[in-house]
């Protein structure tokens, strides 16, 4: 194992910290950070690549550090001391695991479809949190695929990753523009459902989802483009019964989604 890292001026920490602020810096290393044992535990059994497991002692109190190098003993390890750790620590009641990971990138043409597949598509999301909370849904709804297109966020930045509880990693994700989203759906033969808030968008509850389908999800702000909306299948809409005229699209994009599950297990 490498010496142990007592400052928090050391070239390892102070590279970290600009991984863990600037979406440019990971792009040009090709790396993202995790924090939390949960976390790096799943990106390991998602078969992400984790280069460096970052320790500190004082905060892991279980030995978890020991655990994930057992489950890949290619990682090197570095024992950091509490005062460098406390300054690459980006969330409260740290456990004392910080990983540097590198990201897979999956092409339209690698994604693997089930018979009857079922995809979430959102388009220009903006909240790294609302991203996370898209993916847990994702993962919890078992779905085949998310789609980003024309993305705004970092898909690894360590705000979707912590939101998202490592559900970034289960799921198969892929970034893309929304011309080349739509060419391939056409081909192979998915049905588009655009959510938007307009009078002829139909009732999610009078909408089939047993058949392939992708739901498309805009941003709070504008929805969809018109680019999704004049190449759906059909528009949809969650009703609104009070003064609210959109819900946040997290939850918007869960409610479709376990629609679509709980039509499909009716079949």
């Amino acid at each position: 194992m490498p010496e142990p890292i007592t400052s928090a001026a050391n070239p390892r920490i102070r590279n970290i910290i600009k991984l863990e602020t600037n979406s440019r810096e990971r792009r040009l290393q090709n790396v993202f950070i995790i924090e939390g044992y949960r976390e790096i535990f799943r990106a390991l059994i998602s078969g992400i690549e984790i280069s460096e497991l970052y320790v500190c002692h004082d905060l892991d109190k279980q030995g978890r550090g020991e655990e994930l190098k057992m489950l890949d003993g290619e990682i090197t390890i570095f024992e950091v001391g509490l005062a460098a750790f406390n300054r690459i620590a980006y969330r409260e009641g740290s456990d004392g695991l910080i990983a540097i990971a590198i990201p897979r990138k999956l092409s339209l043409e690698d994604l693997k479809l089930s018979a009857n597949p079922l995809i979430l598509i959102v388009e220009s999301v903006e909240k790294p949190g609302n991203l996370g909370a898209i993916m847990r849904t994702a993962d919890a709804a078992g779905i085949d695929a998310v789609i980003i297109c024309d993305p705004i966020t970092d898909i690894y930045n360590p705000n979707t990753i912590r939101s998202g509880v490592g559900c970034v990693f289960t799921r198969q994700i892929v970034s893309t523009t929304s011309k080349e989203a739509l060419l391939w759906l056409k081909m192979k033969g998915i049905a588009i459902y655009a959510a938007a808030l307009s009078n002829t968008a139909v009732n999610y509850h009078q909408t089939d989802f047993c058949k392939p389908v992708a739901v498309v999800m805009g941003t709070e702000a504008t929805g969809l483009s018109d680019e999704w909306l004049e190449n759906a299948d059909s528009q949809i809409i969650i009703p609104m019964k009070g003064i609210a005229d959109s819900l946040n699209v997290s939850t918007s994009a869960a409610i479709l989604i376990f629609e679509a599950i709980r039509q499909r297990e009716q079949q």
